[in-house]
């Protein structure tokens, strides 16, 4: 078995692979397979760290059986009968996939998601969302630090980075304890008190995010309690609150003669409606990491932030971190995605456009698209370790076969989107893709964190 990587090139600061050199070598030691990856100058291992493990490296894949990647591939890049292992982005028909997926078709290859490898129970085994979580935690308080500090307060958060700024996450963590240590000793202005910042969610991606926050000395509070909190008016001014969002704090039925239930929510979304702005007048900081697409609704509207701001109550809204990075999704003024030289702006809901950077009327708005490349070795070795479990059986997949006798593990046959050029069952509703591309369900699907 020949396996190869393809060098990730969305943008400079893409440096993360699906297979470490650690494991590489691992791999070769107790199975026949050779690797070949393709050199690359930004990635987070380096050229001569895989040549030591003892894969090849090489422009061409041609040789190669199977390809792994992380993010989309170009589609001048496939081959004829090949198998790829990637991020496809396609399971909702995204229209700028669509050219991809048609030429995967044309070529007969097979395509394995990394989206769709799950358990038993339906819950993702390859994923980077933890990662997503941090490294969003970590541009947010950067972002915090940087408002505040337009706004003539300087705090503890002033000198904080972007996560791609830290050496490692460890030494990013060290940062926050230390943060964390001068917070109890020093206190936030009585202006900036009580600090509240909201988790929207509560799976991987908020768990990572809250991983970062919690090195803070902090009070939780329940989405209930807020309003009650802020009349009484008792603030710890050496702590910040937390508050996180499920979905029963999120929505309500239509109908007030119903209660809410999270399993009809889930089958009937157009039953329900938003509750969530009720929340927004008591919150600092917003980190949106829930799963979200075109049928539930939204959470934070620019009608909503217009009428805030004409009327002259405002918000204490200082920053959105939209960590799914959903464009006019949960977060309607999420209006364009950025990147990690350039990560933020701020949305004017009176003009209702943005502009970057963190000057400006309106909340600072976070929506970078692929988080966790800003820590590309800590995120690819989690990765990869979870990833590496898989090669032994692909090593002995007989592709040959049809797809209902393919020697498949169940993860990774239901995450099988084309088997040799055809859609899978699970996948059959995907031929209207390719048939009807400029008509695609979706033109931006939830969870672009990958």
């Amino acid at each position: 078995m020949r396996i190869g990587i393809r060098r990730e090139d969305k943008n400079q600061w893409e440096a993360r692979v699906p297979l470490i050199p650690d494991h590489i070598r691992d791999l070769r030691d107790h199975f026949t397979v050779e690797f070949f990856i393709q050199p690359s100058t930004i990635r987070a291992f380096s050229d001569e760290e895989y040549r030591s493990a003892g894969a090849v490296v090489q422009e061409d894949l041609s040789n190669c059986d199977i390809v792994f990647a992380v993010k989309e591939i170009p589609v001048e890049f496939f081959l004829p009968g090949k198998k790829y292992v990637f991020f496809s982005h396609t399971i909702k028909g995204q229209s700028y996939n669509m050219p991809l997926l048609k030429r995967m078709v044309d070529l007969n290859t097979t395509l394995i998601d990394y989206e769709k490898i799950v358990d038993n129970r339906g819950r993702r085994l390859v994923f980077f969302g933890r990662f997503a979580g941090i490294a969003g935690m970590i541009d947010s308080f950067w972002a915090l630090g940087s408002r505040l500090t337009n706004e003539g307060h300087h705090t503890i958060f002033s000198d904080l980075q972007q996560a791609l700024n830290y050496p490692s996450l460890e030494a990013a963590k060290d940062t926050y304890r230390k943060k964390g240590k001068q917070l109890t000793a020093e206190g936030l202005p009585d202006k900036l008190s009580p600090m509240i910042l909201g988790f929207a969610g509560y799976g991987n991606v908020s768990r990572g995010a809250q991983e970062m926050f919690d090195l803070f000395p902090f009070i939780e509070l329940k989405p209930e309690e807020l309003e009650s909190f802020y009349k009484e008016k008792n603030y710890s001014r050496r702590h910040l609150y937390k508050v996180v969002f499920k979905e029963e704090h999120l929505v309500q039925p239509k109908d007030s003669n119903s209660n809410f239930d999270l399993q009809d929510y889930y089958n009937h979304p157009e039953k329900y409606e938003s509750k969530f702005e009720q929340y927004l007048p008591y919150l600092s900081v917003l980190i949106n990491a829930i799963y979200w697409d075109t049928m539930y609704p939204k959470l934070v509207t620019r009608k909503y932030l217009k009428e805030r701001c004409e009327s002259g109550a405002g918000l204490p809204l200082k920053v959105i971190s939209d960590i799914t990075c959903d464009i006019d999704g949960s977060i309607e003024c999420n209006l364009k995605e950025t990147d990690s030289g350039n990560p933020v702006y701020v949305y004017d809901p009176i003009k209702e456009d943005i502009q970057y950077g963190t000057e400006g009327n309106g909340p600072v708005v976070l929506a970078v698209d692929n988080l966790p490349c800003e820590l590309p070795k800590e995120s690819s070795t989690v990765f990869s370790n979870v990833l590496k479990d898989f090669i032994p059986v692909l090593i002995k997949t007989d592709f040959t076969r049809n797809f209902e006798a393919v020697n498949l593990p169940p993860e990774l046959k239901k995450a099988t989107i084309l088997y040799n050029g055809e859609f899978t069952p699970d996948f059959i509703y995907m031929r209207d893709f390719i048939k009807n591309p400029d008509k695609p369900l979706y033109t931006s699907l939830p969870g672009r964190q990958s």
